[in-house]
């Protein structure tokens, strides 16, 4: 398995570090350069990862849009006892 992935990602991490310890207007572009690079990894990434990260994507995914249904029904529920 190629580990070429972890290059971009490194300098990713890297910038992130550089972002968090500056506040002048370079640390904005260097945000958005570290961005750039960890999409780039991930498209250098193996297809093992990708498919891994895909999934942890869904059940994220998943489990929010169930936590947002349980709230629409509270709410629903609520406003129909005030309603009677």
């Amino acid at each position: 398995m190629p580990l070429f992935f972890l290059i971009p990602l490194c300098t990713a991490l890297a910038i992130g570090y550089f972002f968090k310890k500056s506040s002048d207007e370079i640390a904005y572009i260097a945000s958005v350069f570290a961005v750039i690079s960890f999409i780039f990894s991930l498209v250098l990434a193996p297809w093992q990862i990708q498919f891994g990260l895909l999934i942890v994507v869904l059940m994220i995914t998943n489990r929010l849009l169930q936590e947002n249904e349980s709230k629409e029904t509270e709410a629903t529920r609520k406003k129909t006892r005030e309603i009677k």
